[in-house]
């Protein structure tokens, strides 16, 4: 992944990134591909190795369903951390907004990997949690930002 360290690999050695980049292979993704959908089955963890993904929420918006951005992903970031967090269900959907491709870790290799090399498993595991972290404070401030906007009509 040229210069760009991945968030997914933070900590560990050259010698175990590039035994964890060996487990994943290569999809490109063309402008406006969905990755995966909200809800599907997560099997897949995925680095974004050049592009962007758009992380949306599906919702119902004036009668019709419209795609709301939550966060974009870059190059190095993880994607996809469902793939290791039971119930293995993708919690938004993922499309390219231009073309991109990421590397594609299976949650079986991985674990398969993990279980040979747990400290490597930890290491990644807690950079994992960081991702998962990162996102929560995303909807915390989504949502502390509309409780503000339902209290302010309140009080209008």
């Amino acid at each position: 992944m040229s210069d760009i360290r991945p968030d997914l690999v933070a900590g560990l050695s050259l010698h175990e990134v590039t035994a964890l980049m060996d487990l994943s292979s290569r999809i490109s993704l063309a402008s406006g591909e969905v990755l995966f959908g909200m809800g599907s089955e997560a099997s897949t963890l995925y680095l974004v190795e050049r592009g962007r993904i758009a992380l949306t929420l599906p919702m119902q918006v004036c009668g019709r369903e419209e795609d709301v951005l939550v966060e974009e992903r870059t190059p190095g970031q993880t994607v996809g951390w469902s793939a290791l967090i039971p119930p293995y269900r993708f919690t938004l959907k993922a499309t390219a907004p231009l073309e991109t491709n990421v590397l594609a870790f299976t949650r079986s290799s991985l674990l398969e990997y993990f279980g040979t090399c747990p400290v490597v498993g930890y290491i990644v595991t807690r950079n994992v949690a960081s991702v998962i972290g990162q996102r929560l404070q995303v909807f915390q401030a989504m949502w502390l930002r509309e409780m503000q906007r339902l209290v302010e009509l309140r009080c209008a």
